[in-house]
């Protein structure tokens, strides 16, 4: 679980929301579950988890969208106003700290290759699932699949923004 650390530029499809990674992400999610299936409208979504103050916005303003999920908690969908492209969400187990940065709208998505997948119990029959890639049929306990790293920069981000 090494992701480069080259900061990462991202955009919407219009180009009127740029922002970049600073650092690299916590971890990086292939989430199969059905929610993410309906909201992108694919087999699966792909989030990197970051720390929302490792974010730079280069260029505009999306716009939130509050968005129901499974948990019945929702989550916070960030969209461009003009071409509606999702470019992260916060959920409330992780709060406003912590960024899930759609990997799709980077300009190089495939350096961040998925860490683990979750929810593959509803994964779509036809994806296939690399030999020796970390999936679990629902979801985790981080302490068991996150580096020390990842796990203590979680907590400080968590703790700053509850300060």
């Amino acid at each position: 679980m090494t992701h480069p650390f080259v900061p990462l530029e991202g955009a919407c499809t219009c180009g009127r929301i740029g922002y970049r990674l600073e650092a690299p992400p916590l971890v990086v999610h292939c989430c199969h579950c059905t929610w993410c299936q309906r909201e992108t409208g694919s087999a699966f979504a792909l989030n990197a988890m970051i720390e929302t103050s490792r974010v730079t916005r280069l260029a505009g303003e999306p716009e939130l969208v509050p968005t129901p999920s499974a948990s019945g908690r929702g989550q916070r969908v960030f969209r461009c106003p003009t071409c509606r492209v999702a470019l992260w969400s916060t959920y409330p187990g992780a709060g406003p700290a912590i960024l899930f940065v759609r990997v799709g709208t980077l300009r190089a998505p495939h350096l961040l290759a998925p860490d683990i997948h979750i929810f593959t119990a509803t994964k779509l029959p036809w994806v296939t699932i690399p030999d020796g890639a970390r999936a679990v049929a629902e979801y985790y306990n981080p302490k068991d699949v996150w580096p020390a790293d990842s796990l203590a920069r979680f907590r400080a981000a968590r703790a700053a923004a509850a300060s």
